[in-house]
């Protein structure tokens, strides 16, 4: 067994079907907080009946935002963190098995270390990304999407933060209110020479979506979260190659898709014409 100590974090809003499975796959073997951005009596319900302890956000402020409450409050030096999303399900061995990535000697450097994905019918998901670039998106756009990529982030439906990692590189940034949060801060801790990792012994059940019903909204908070970071990262003339590599990719999968894929391809289409932080209500800086 490792001898890491591990504090899991699940941030929350409504959904507590989903919590529930969550919380019953941890089996109690590890301290959970939940920060609920719901306010909902339901969630801390939910909460009290695993014994987990409960913050409420007072407000939906976002995932990012959620976490850096928890992270404020989880301040012990040795103790790693453990993010989860409440649609996923990880078990305690798997908890051990990430914890033993961090202990290996030769992963000192490893900020990061998410569990193989599976849906609820074993099929793997994907677990390492290229960080988005705008010629990430060109090459996306002309066909080299599949191309392999030297710098990687790793997802964070279920990810294990080193303490070490979360105090040189700190809090997330709040600015990502839904998706690309954790790969602002992957990217953040690689300029301290951090890097992330999967651990291939190690797998966690995750639905995706689950707290969400809104597919429409889910992808215009996703596209969003790309235009944040890209013009976080590439400033405006990046976000100007990258928006117009989405628009040209988007418009050419028009011509040759059909049906369904076709309509949400023009769809895609518009939301990067009109900007993405626009159609969702956001703040791009």
């Amino acid at each position: 067994m490792s001898g890491r100590t591990v504090h899991a974090v699940i941030v929350a809003y409504d959904a507590p079907g989903e919590l529930t499975r969550c919380l019953a796959g941890l089996e109690r073997q590890v301290p959970v907080l939940i920060v609920d951005n719901s306010s909902s009596k339901v969630v801390a319900s939910v909460a009290a009946r695993y014994g987990a302890d409960y913050v409420d956000a007072g407000a939906n402020r976002g995932f990012a935002a959620a976490v850096n409450v928890a992270l404020v409050r989880l301040t012990e030096a040795d103790e790693d963190v453990l993010l989860i999303n409440p649609d996923a399900v990880v078990r305690p061995g798997a908890i051990n098995e990430l914890a033993r990535v961090l202990d290996r000697p030769e992963n000192r450097r490893v900020a990061a270390v998410a569990p193989r994905l599976s849906d609820r019918t074993a099929v793997e998901q994907r677990a390492v990304w290229p960080f988005p670039t705008p010629g990430r998106m060109w090459a996306e756009a002309v066909g080299l999407g599949r191309l392999p990529a030297r710098r990687t982030f790793v997802v964070g439906a279920v990810l294990l933060l080193r303490r070490a990692a979360i105090d040189e590189v700190g809090m997330f940034d709040e600015r990502f209110f839904l998706y690309a949060e954790e790969t602002d801060w992957q990217r953040r801790a690689r300029d301290y020479g951090w890097t992330s990792a999967v651990c291939a012994d190690a797998v966690a059940e995750h639905t995706g979506a689950g707290t969400s019903t809104d597919s429409r909204r889910r992808e215009t908070l996703f596209h969003a979260a790309q235009e944040i970071y890209i013009r976080k990262w590439h400033g405006a003339a990046g976000w100007w190659l990258y928006r117009v590599g989405a628009c040209f990719a988007a418009a050419a999968r028009t011509l040759v898709l059909k049906r369904e894929r076709r309509e949400e391809a023009a769809r895609r289409t518009l939301l990067y014409l009109r900007g993405p932080c626009r159609c969702a209500g956001l703040k791009p800086e």
